[in-house]
């Protein structure tokens, strides 16, 4: 079996997979301009999904499996994979950990004014007047209800937060206190004092936060944002900051990335802007590669119960 790389991986990596699974023939490439050549003997591709298009899917007829070491499928080609009836997979989940810790830090770090102490250390200035808040007891509300906003969840109910969730099936899930579909989230927000989204981007989930949304917030509510950028407009954020109609945004992912140096949000106080880094972690790939050795094993075995199966007509 052609097992192709087209995402760079440690030598580490690479021995240990060959070491694993002797009887395959593996390629290890850093990136798809050196895969191209190999691209028609491979029945495995492992990518992290940023360099597939249509062009090349069409030229492909040996792959049947695609595993995307990453969460975000954004721009993958679904329609053209789902023609050639390629098996899609990839690595959620594996952010979990890292994105949680994100929230829950930049959280207590808007609440306990990290960025006005940061100020006065810099400034000598000793001021013991700076207004500190608690997160504990508060209501957050995550809009997201998979491996990363369940993680978000638990970790916010050892701050003894009460835990709401916004799904498409509004289906239960472990860790929240109520879970509501996404139509009926407008009915929970005048009681939310923190939200999260780590939506995926979808048709669906395009614009998913609107002016209502923030208006129905009640002014000191923190608005964090490490899905996709796309969730909220910039526009329509930037105005509920201004208008005080919450009290501060935390903003990982945008619509535009890098973010324009002469963007608004650079210049707004009550903006906390990191460069889309919540998921990085020392274990990404290890974490990454450990689903694809499971899948492998069950590819093999002909089997079909694959972790992280993706919907190719949802795009996740």
């Amino acid at each position: 079996m052609g097992i192709l790389f087209s995402a760079k991986v440690s030598v580490k990596h690479q021995s240990e997979l060959k070491r694993k699974f002797s009887n395959e023939s593996f390629t290890f490439c850093d990136n798809i301009g050196e895969a191209k050549p190999h691209l028609a003997d491979a029945e495995v591709l492992v990518t992290y999904g940023e360099d597939l298009t249509d062009e090349l899917i069409e030229k492909v007829s040996k792959l049947k499996w695609i595993m995307v070491l990453s969460a975000g499928m954004d721009q993958m080609p679904f329609t053209t994979i789902g023609k050639k009836g390629i098996l899609v997979t990839n690595a959620r989940g594996i952010h979990k950990i890292p994105m949680a810790e994100y929230a829950i830090s930049s959280i207590l770090q808007v609440s306990r004014q990290s960025k006005k102490l940061i100020e006065n250390e810099n400034n000598h200035t000793w001021d013991r007047a700076v207004r500190m808040q608690e997160i504990t007891g508060k209501t957050i509300l995550i809009a997201g209800t998979g491996a990363i906003g369940q993680e978000v969840a638990r970790l916010a109910q050892a701050f003894r937060m009460k835990t709401y969730g916004v799904s498409r099936s509004g289906s239960a899930v472990e860790y929240f206190d109520k879970i509501v579909k996404s139509d009926e989230m407008e009915k929970l927000l005048p009681e939310v004092d923190i939200v999260v989204s780590v939506l995926p981007s979808t048709p669906e989930t395009m614009n998913f936060f609107t002016d209502e949304h923030f208006r129905l917030l009640p002014d000191h509510a923190i608005f964090l944002n490490m899905g996709r950028g796309n969730a909220v407009s910039g526009t329509v954020l930037l105005e509920a900051i201004q208008s005080n109609q919450i009290a501060h945004a935390i903003l990982d992912v945008f619509e535009e990335e890098p973010l324009p140096a002469d963007h608004p949000f650079w210049k707004e106080e009550n903006v906390t802007i990191t460069p889309h880094l919540s998921g990085i972690s020392a274990h990404y790939q290890t974490r990454a590669l450990e689903i694809f050795e499971q899948n492998l094993h069950t590819y093999k075995q002909n089997g079909s119960d694959f972790l992280n199966k993706i919907d190719l007509t949802r795009g996740y």
